[in-house]
């Protein structure tokens, strides 16, 4: 798994490869759709905005402090709202933590380790997977926060006609990141990292 992380990339440096594929009007990864490099702007804005106004709960930088040395592996794409929501808390997260290093691989550039940490037979991401220097897992986490997960599964639920449209989920998705704040995911890093 540690071999994995090697072929990752900085959070800087997944964010210069977003940044190139929006100027290129593309997105990162395998598929390529008009929808996907809007999605991809749209996500660009959010990690700007992100990583401007993150500010790490004490708490949570009390226990980053604590941690053992570890690799946080991430799938990711940037064509992904929730890749958008909650990395830029992540690389915050890795950023004030020198035991932590942090590796960004691309989901549609890794399929046999995507493949290996599915949600519920899904290849969704961001999917975190945390390991330690003998390249034990330690945790995982993703697609999203708790509540967030909820929402999408009983959409997922309901009878086809009584789903909400992809567009219409979407806002509401994003509604309840701008509502939260990003407190949930603080709080199940904390609850993930305190021994």
């Amino acid at each position: 798994m540690l071999e994995k992380a090697d072929l990752g990339v900085s959070y800087a440096a997944y964010r210069d490869a977003v940044r190139q594929a929006v100027d290129a009007g593309r997105t990162t990864g395998d598929h390529q759709t008009p929808a996907l490099a809007e999605y991809t702007v749209l996500n660009q804005a959010r990690m700007d905005r992100l990583d401007k106004t993150v500010r790490l709960d004490p708490d949570l930088r009390e226990a980053l402090e604590q941690v053992a040395a570890q690799t946080w592996l991430v799938l990711s794409e940037g064509w992904c709202g929730d890749a958008a929501q909650n990395l830029p808390v992540i690389a915050a997260m890795a950023d004030s933590a020198p035991a932590i290093r942090l590796s960004v691989l691309g989901r549609d550039a890794h399929p046999d380790l995507m493949d290996r940490y599915l949600t519920q037979g899904s290849r969704s991401i961001p999917k975190l997977v945390a390991i330690n220097e003998a390249g034990t897992e330690l945790f995982t986490w993703g697609p999203r926060p708790g509540p967030a997960q909820r929402m999408i599964l009983e959409n997922k639920a309901l009878p086809l006609e009584e789903q909400l449209p992809y567009p219409e989920l979407a806002r509401k998705l994003h509604t309840w990141y701008a509502q939260d704040r990003t407190a949930t995911l603080q709080a199940e890093f904390i609850a993930l990292l305190k021994p």
